[in-house]
């Protein structure tokens, strides 16, 4: 079967390196792709905003399965065009990806199916937003509620933060994703997600992870899309697992159905593991992102058989198979990110992979016959170990033969984990 791959991150490279590993994989075309992804994927110049151009290209090459990675498309209804083209395509439709693209309707959601969640309101305008604010008091979360890149979102633990938020929001500093926002109340606990793959009717589980969003270490300094993660989420227990695929997946996937917008696809669910028990944060209508990249390497199954049996309605039977291991991947990001930074800088040398140890590009590109760091998030080195400690070890020696004089990382990725995790 030859697939499709729509994307350009380490989130997709990790993708198509466990897709290239399928024995019912044809070619594997990739748009647009990065120097990593080719070494998998041969790599396509389309204007995935094109969406007839996309089908044209999934008609003449004969796809049989498109891949949608990042969120943006997937909001912009790209599975919709492709599923009247009748392409197979993995991801959800452009009414079932409001799940992401509108913080509003996933509250309004959890309200109507009584899904654990931080109590809100939506607002339209700053005047009613900031007096809202001022009566209840921080700390608060401010969100946009569209697509904002990852940066629509504030904990705000003062007023002054709170209400320069809303006036950030209601200027257009996030464009149309600011039109509306979302105030949420402050949730205390630790984070963790879970994934599933979906067909509509039914959620498989599929794996856990934990993100760590500061820019440094000991999670201090500004909130970035990612800065490493690890997986399994030594916090979700087999109990906390059942019971958010009990309270909070199986109820929203049974809304989606009864509101007319069935979700395919992965669904992504941001958790905060409270006193009172696990509550949503957000959902994500795609694999995280550094998440899929401690996935992929514990997934033992073909990833190209269950995707299309999410892709074609019918995820009966289908049992993903995950190693004991653990995974971990450490994000090298260039230096002044997550604000301003400098594109173009050479990355002089990357070591060979191991068999437990290597390298995800998130940001890369080829200029002049050099490999260059064209983003914030840069590389994502990953490794995995039979404890977080040994994968975390693997991991950063592997970082350590990289050349690359522009970037940073953080040097405690996993570092609950490895506190609390048996010796």
């Amino acid at each position: 079967m030859n697939v499709l791959l729509v994307g350009s991150g380490g989130r997709e490279h990790a993708l198509a390196w466990k897709l290239a590993q399928s024995p019912e994989l044809g070619t594997l075309h990739a748009a647009p792709g990065n120097p990593g992804i080719a070494e998998h994927a041969s790599l396509v110049s389309l204007d995935i905003a094109d969406h007839a151009a996309v089908a044209g290209f999934c008609r003449d090459h004969d796809i049989g399965l498109v891949v949608v990675g990042p969120e943006a498309p997937l909001v912009a209804g790209l599975a919709d065009a492709l599923a009247e083209a009748g392409v197979p395509v993995f991801g959800p439709s452009a009414a079932a990806a409001q799940l992401e693209g509108s913080k509003g309707f996933t509250k309004d959601l959890c309200a109507r199916h009584d899904i654990p969640t931080a109590r809100y309101r939506r607002f339209t305008d700053a005047a009613s937003a900031r007096e809202y604010v001022e009566a209840g008091g921080v700390p608060v979360v401010i969100k946009a509620d569209g697509l904002a890149a990852g940066k629509g979102v504030t904990v705000a633990m003062t007023r002054d933060e709170a209400l320069k938020a809303i006036d950030a929001c209601f200027a257009g500093e996030f464009g149309a994703a600011g039109a509306e926002l979302v105030v949420e109340a402050f949730l205390e606990g630790e984070e963790a997600s879970l994934f599933c793959i979906c067909d509509g009717e039914r959620a498989v589980f599929f794996g856990t992870a934990q993100d760590h969003k500061r820019a440094f270490d000991r999670d201090r300094g500004p909130n970035t899309g990612g800065m490493g993660a690890y997986s399994p989420a030594l916090p979700m227990t087999e109990a906390v697992t059942a019971r958010v695929m009990r309270e909070i997946i199986e109820p929203t996937l049974a809304g989606m159905k009864d509101a007319g917008t069935p979700f395919r696809g992965v669904l992504y669910a941001g958790l905060m593991l409270t006193e009172e028990g696990p509550q949503l944060i957000e959902y994500n209508v795609r694999f995280g992102d550094p998440e899929c990249q401690v996935l992929m390497p514990r997934l033992k199954s073909d990833l190209l058989p269950i995707l299309l049996a999410s892709a074609r309605g019918d995820l009966s039977g289908i049992v993903p198979e995950w190693s004991n291991e653990r995974a971990l991947t450490v994000v090298m990001a260039t230096d002044g990110y997550p604000g301003t930074y400098v594109t173009g800088t050479e990355i002089r040398s990357l070591p060979k992979p191991t068999d437990d140890a290597l390298i995800f590009h998130a940001g890369t590109a080829v200029r002049d016959g050099r490999l260059v760091a064209v983003g914030g998030r840069v590389l994502d080195v990953t490794a995995t170990g039979a404890s977080v400690r040994e994968a975390a070890r693997r991991a950063y020696d592997l970082l350590e033969k990289v050349e690359w004089d522009e970037g940073f990382w953080r040097s405690d990725i996993g570092h609950r984990a490895i506190m609390t995790e048996p010796n």
